[in-house]
């Protein structure tokens, strides 16, 4: 038996209604330093530059997850019925503690490192200093080694990796939806509820009743169109692309900046608990007094949103005439001029290589989402065309 909390502690969420914590582990780990660092990194990067309200945090976006994830463990019977207290207990630590090793502006902060967020967040949970550690510890002595476990994959039981991270997870599940609600838009509806009442375990395996594929349809259209709309949006992409020409410049400057000094070298876990987004614009601000110009000019484009046009799949012509655009204004090239290619099918919302959703048809037996869905038939026949957006300073 583990300890509860003296009653059940609720949290107002707009997606959720209520976040319910009843177990003290989660209630410690929630107010752990390395987790309430996570109210300071965006969830999604630069995407508030163009959808305004876009303003919501990675630590709002672990608690939905921790609560999706509190649901499938008590409300669907399966799985309650298959996973013991302690289980039940690792998959709900993972679910809140997923994102436990994003930096400011996640993507680019991994471009700078040498460890990517995953071995971050395990480093973290692992580390005997971390408070998050010093409370898993105190819940149960293997709890951080059973939930890094469940974060890379390695647990012997395999749903519990499934629930966080498949085709078909609380992760993405709470994050299109709060996306979709923070950013005003609607692409990233379903309905959650239809999923969860119809999602069952054989096997050991995560999977769906045939009655709710639909919903499992909408989902994946859910997330098909949240990629091309929100996260791939080109003015999005414009100021993360500013951040990484001010890097590379400030790698090969004299200029010194020492709030930025660490985002540039591998760090250690006390250097990365600082990192956060609010460090990374006081560093550009004092950069728009530096001796570098275009250091300069880059801290004042990020912070007043100058941010770089854009143009999808230009001709020869088009980048020819760009260019020599640019070379007449008294533009480098390299400052001032990026290429980014993307395959098309590179962000499917779909695909069965690496995972596949279950179908539970009517005689009990497990097919692949592919054999019963049509529309998910048509999104893996998506041709492979690459994509072209060229990107480069404005007011030419």
């Amino acid at each position: 038996m583990f300890q509860k909390t003296n009653e059940i502690k609720v949290l107002r969420d707009p997606i959720h209604g209520y976040i319910h914590i009843s177990y003290q582990v989660i209630w410690d780990c929630l107010n752990a330093r390395e987790f309430q660092r996570l109210h300071r990194i965006h969830q999604l990067g630069g995407v508030f530059q163009v959808y305004h309200t876009a303003e919501h945090s990675r630590f709002a976006h672990s608690l939905g997850v921790y609560e999706i994830v509190r649901r499938m463990v008590e409300e669907i019977r399966d799985l309650s019925e298959s996973l013991d207290e302690f289980e039940k207990l690792q998959v709900m630590c993972a679910a809140l503690l997923h994102d436990l090793g994003h930096g400011p502006y996640s993507h680019f902060f991994e471009s700078l490192q040498s460890i990517s967020h995953e071995q971050r967040t395990a480093l973290l949970i692992l580390d005997e200093k971390s408070e998050v550690h010093q409370a898993l510890v105190k819940a149960h002595p293997e709890l951080p080694q059973k939930v890094v476990a469940i974060l890379q994959h390695t647990h012997p039981k395999k749903m519990l990796s499934q629930m966080i991270s498949s085709q078909l997870d609380a992760d993405r599940m709470d994050y299109l939806l709060r996306d979709a609600y923070e950013t005003g838009t609607s692409y990233g509806t379903f309905d959650l509820e239809r999923i969860l009442r119809t999602m069952r375990v054989k096997e050991e395996t995560l999977c769906m009743k045939e009655s709710g594929m639909h919903s499992v349809e909408d989902y994946i259209m859910a997330r098909y169109h949240m990629y091309w709309q929100v996260y791939l949006h080109p003015d999005a992409k414009s100021y993360e692309l500013l951040i990484q020409l001010f890097f590379k410049q400030y790698e090969k400057s004299a200029t010194t900046i020492p709030l930025l000094d660490c985002l540039t070298r591998d760090c250690t876990n006390e250097e990365f608990l600082l990192m956060d987004e609010a460090r990374l614009l006081t560093g550009f601000q004092e950069a728009c007094t530096c001796d570098d110009p275009l250091l300069k000019e880059y801290a004042r484009c990020i912070l007043d949103r100058h941010l770089l046009e854009w143009k999808e799949n230009p001709t020869a012509q088009e980048e020819q005439e760009i260019k020599a655009k640019l070379e007449k204004a008294g533009y480098d090239l390299e400052a001032w001029y990026v290429e980014e290619k993307t395959k098309n099918n590179a962000y499917l919302p779909y695909t069965e290589e690496d995972s596949i959703i279950w179908i539970l048809d009517k005689n009990q037996q497990l097919q692949c989402l592919s054999s019963k869905s049509e529309i998910v038939k048509a999104l893996l026949r998506m041709e492979n065309q690459l994509e072209k957006r060229i990107y480069y300073r404005k007011n030419l």
